[in-house]
């Protein structure tokens, strides 16, 4: 649980220490600034931004019902956000395995992977797709669902 939480506490803690140097130096307005965008960063880069992560057995067992892509990712890998951010509002849509916090889905990845722990690796019909394009990842998805 902490380890996804190790980034974002470091971009505010790195931010704050900045900040409290612009204060110090009596540019308080660059300080709030600086601070600002370090805490954008740390919410950026948080478990917040993306779909709850379910374990990688259950997000298995949902995409073999509805048929929807599971997306192996972990918190700070620029990929994965972009892959989030490009899908937008159907990013909901799939199921989201974060491989920090299941051990299962990890092993899911470094089969699928060599032996890496490569994300985003996207599994469609049971076929590992890695840091596939966002577009192609929408394509996947159901069409009767908006």
């Amino acid at each position: 649980m902490m380890r996804v939480w190790m980034l974002p506490m470091l971009f505010v803690l790195c931010g704050s220490a900045v900040a409290a140097g612009l204060i110090l130096r009596g540019d308080p307005g660059a300080a709030v600034a600086t601070l600002l965008g370090f805490v954008v960063l740390a919410g950026v880069h948080s478990p917040l931004v993306f779909p709850r992560s379910i374990g990688a057995p259950e997000a298995q067992r949902r995409s073999a019902v509805d048929g929807r892509p599971v997306v192996f990712w972990r918190p700070g890998c620029t990929y994965c956000l972009r892959l989030r951010f490009r899908l937008g509002r159907r990013a909901r849509q799939l199921h989201w395995v974060n491989i920090w916090r299941d051990p299962a889905g990890a092993a899911a990845v470094r089969a699928a992977n060599a032996g890496d722990e490569t994300v985003p690796t996207v599994f469609v019909a049971g076929r590992p797709h890695v840091n596939p394009d966002p577009a192609w990842v929408r394509e996947q998805l159901p069409q009767d669902r908006p």
